[in-house]
């Protein structure tokens, strides 16, 4: 079989529905296993890591946050809850970590196909590719049309 056990990385926006479906559909096509993680970033990370106040209880309400979303995508997606992983800390890392943990062989990534400045400053798609214990699909995410 080509690949056994698929691992979609959502970071649960509206757009990350169709990376899940899509690794969907391919897992099935492959009767592989379908896993979903979700990557909460410690906020201080985001504020460079000098936060002269405690964000603990912020962080907490984005992980019930996240845990209510992934609860959603256990339903839409018909996955046990143990399919879904949340994970905490450096998205790369943790990503990978998750992958070798649960003995997947694909990763799953949506990607926004930046460009100039963005593409310069990379992305959670470009740096999954480095170091990954296994393959790396990313799905390119279509921009909305202004109407």
């Amino acid at each position: 079989m080509l690949y056994s056990h698929v691992l979609v990385a959502v970071d649960l926006i509206d757009e990350c529905r169709a990376v899940a479906d899509h690794a969907r559909q391919l897992a099935q096509a492959l009767d592989a296993k379908l896993t979903i993680v979700h990557v909460v970033e410690p906020l201080a990370m985001a504020y460079g890591g000098d936060v002269p106040m405690d964000l603990s209880m912020l962080q907490q309400q984005q992980f019930e946050q996240a845990r209510e979303r992934m609860q959603l995508f256990a339903g839409d997606f018909g996955l046990p809850t143990e399919q879904l992983q949340i994970a905490f800390g450096h998205p790369r890392q943790e990503i990978h970590r998750v992958a070798t943990e649960y003995g997947c062989d694909l990763i799953v990534v949506g990607s926004h196909g930046r460009h100039g400045l963005a593409l310069l400053l990379g992305s959670t798609a470009n740096d999954l590719l480095h170091g990954a214990p296994c393959d790396v699909i990313a799905v390119r995410l279509h921009k909305k049309e202004a109407s």
